[in-house]
């Protein structure tokens, strides 16, 4: 017999709160070896406050919390404890040898995952540039790198994507899914979720909410549950079925697929239409904005000796609703200010529609004064305001649709969390009924329910839509078109979204996304072009065997026609096998189109 996993920590009866506030109430659960748990919920909930407490920073008010003997654990906050009098390498070696950590691959593996290898390539003085005088997403690589450098047991992470680009994203959630140790990790980014976790916490009104499965399989199972309660919260259960359709229906080439019963989904969605109807969408943007929209016409802009963007044409029509990615410095953000108007090209012309009203949502927070309340700095805009294809929408309305419900709507603003003062800035920016939307990094501090929000709003929204993120899921779920600025200056179109991207960037051999390596030694891209090409052929004749196996499956089912327990381990197998050419499937798809680009 398999012995159980080892027990790490135990949580009984916990409570928790400041004040008079109560945080957390009767909190039972425990981590066990080997358990990668994401951790959702809405801002202000207590996902923060349930990771100090499992770190043992703060005491619990009530209950019992004990831990595993000689547990190793570390948790990177949403802030980070690095010392500004010391270089990178004191805080990343400490006082070891060059040759001595340099030989250790676990220390290779994660440089070259988040700080562009051994060489520190992404600093000017590599392990010797001061942490002084770093910006806040440099120095959150820098904490993160020494989290995971160290390996602890039990690996506490809060929200740790944010600051990273697409590239570090991915490279962090596969460095996770193969990482041994335990992991529980506060974050807002669903495809994160999907991609590494195997349970899913959700910290909601006191209590703590256990699912199996990533962010699909809680979709599924938090849907079931707002239906069982039927009198709950109509608009919320609108909001996830429809989240549970676009899961159902979405790319082909997700990194996982939904891990929940399909009959259940199926029957939730039935008579659930698709997210956005873009035939629609697009007329009403053609009548509001004409043909003309955003033209970048042979751009170009240097900072210093430095270029970012080279003899660059990019034109937005009406309508268009697209993503931009690229590494971190590429020139994501000045392209948006460049389109606002906020700076002027080195050469070349922006040239904007005479009918456009635009709205920046930029990554500072914009201030707004702490004397008003939430809803008075709603009105101060507008007290009413024409939205989503003509619909009238009042500021209390659209500040109840966006979490700040009842009290909520009437605290002051020098009151509000982080990720509070993003969604008003947000709501903000609507209620100026703009035609033209520029989000740069929209869903920084945004809990799931607000982003589920926000996507349903945009889905029903007759403009146009650039949306620079890292967040995967929310560029798949309200964009049509992926377009990457790919270091060399210029801006191509990604018909295979962020896959493409992440394919030609690894396949390039860049700094920001390691090449593959054979015995550690950089493979060159025309081996990886090989290696891709080989993989293709591989899973084609993967598929052609399974589906000789379930056409056998088929006849074996009706020669078994009346033997009811041979037909469920028949359809049993078949399910399976269905699963499993779903996974070969998006396999095939995602690697033929690297190959295509």
């Amino acid at each position: 017999m398999t012995a159980p996993p080892r027990n790490l920590v135990n949580l009984k009866d916990v409570d928790k709160g400041y004040g008079s506030r109560s945080v957390l109430r009767g909190i039972t659960l425990g981590v066990s070896a080997g358990d990668r748990i994401g951790v959702v919920g809405r801002n202000g909930d207590g996902k923060s406050t349930l990771l100090r407490l499992v770190a043992g920073l703060e005491d619990a008010d009530a209950g019992a919390l004990t831990r595993a003997t000689g547990l190793g654990l570390a948790l990177l906050g949403q802030g980070d404890d690095l010392d500004e009098t010391r270089t990178v390498r004191d805080e990343l070696v400490g006082g070891r040898a060059d040759h001595e950590w340099a030989a250790d691959a676990r220390f290779r593996t994660v440089l070259d995952g988040m700080l562009g290898g051994v060489a520190i390539r992404r600093f000017p003085n590599g392990l010797d540039t001061p942490i002084a005088g770093l910006s806040g997403g440099e120095r959150r690589r820098i904490a993160l790198a020494r989290a995971l450098i160290d390996s602890p047991e039990l690996l506490l992470l809060d929200e740790p994507t944010n600051h990273l680009d697409v590239e570090g994203v991915d490279w962090l959630a596969r460095h996770l899914a193969a990482r041994r140790g335990s992991l529980l990790v506060v974050t807002h980014d669903r495809w994160f979720l999907d991609a590494v976790c195997t349970y899913t916490w959700e910290v909601a009104d006191g209590e703590v909410h256990q699912y199996e499965g990533g962010y699909a399989a809680y979709v599924l199972a938090r849907a079931e549950r707002d239906r069982q309660a039927s009198a709950r919260e109509e608009r919320r259960q609108q909001l996830m079925r429809k989240e549970l359709a676009w899961l159902r229906r979405g790319p082909p080439a997700r990194t996982s697929k939904p891990k929940f019963r399909i009959e259940a989904a199926n029957a939730l969605i039935a008579d659930e239409p698709e997210a956005r109807d873009r035939a629609e969408l697009l007329r009403f943007a053609s009548s509001r904005l004409g043909d003309r929209v955003l033209d970048a016409e042979d751009v170009s802009l240097r900072y210093g000796d430095r270029t970012l963007l080279s003899h660059l044409t990019w034109r937005l029509g009406p309508g268009d609703r697209v993503a931009l990615v690229g590494v971190n410095g590429a020139g994501k953000t000045s392209l948006i200010k460049l389109l606002e108007g906020e700076i002027a090209p080195t050469a070349g012309e922006v040239q904007r529609g005479a009918t456009v009203k635009l709205a920046h949502l930029s990554q500072d927070t914009a201030e707004v004064p702490g004397h008003l309340r939430v809803l008075e700095s709603l009105e101060a805009v507008k007290a009413r305001a024409r939205l989503a294809g003509g619909q009238d929408v009042a500021a209390s309305s659209l500040a109840d649709r966006f979490g700040f419900r009842g009290e909520k709507a009437w605290t002051l603003v020098r009151d509000l969390s982080g990720g509070e003062r993003r969604r008003l800035q947000l709501m903000r920016l609507l209620m100026e009924e703009p035609n033209v939307l520029l989000l740069d990094e929209p869903t920084n501090d945004l809990d799931i329910d607000t982003l589920t929000a926000l996507e349903d709003l945009l889905d029903g929204w007759p403009g146009t839509l650039v949306v620079v993120s890292h967040d995967r899921y929310f560029v798949e779920r309200v964009c049509d078109d992926v377009y990457g600025l790919m270091g060399d200056g210029g801006i191509r179109h990604l018909p295979g979204g962020v896959d493409q991207y992440l394919a030609l960037r690894a396949a390039t051999g860049e700094e920001s996304s390691p090449p593959a390596r054979v015995e550690g030694r950089p493979v060159p891209a025309q081996a990886v072009v090989r290696a891709a090409r080989k993989e293709v052929q591989r899973l084609e004749r993967a598929l052609e065997k399974l589906e000789a196996r379930e056409a056998a499956l088929h006849e074996e089912m009706a020669a078994a026609a009346t033997d009811h327990v041979r037909l469920r381990e028949l359809q049993s197998e078949l399910e399976a096998a269905g699963t499993e050419r779903d996974r070969l499937e998006a396999a095939w798809l995602e690697t033929s189109e690297a190959l295509e680009a």
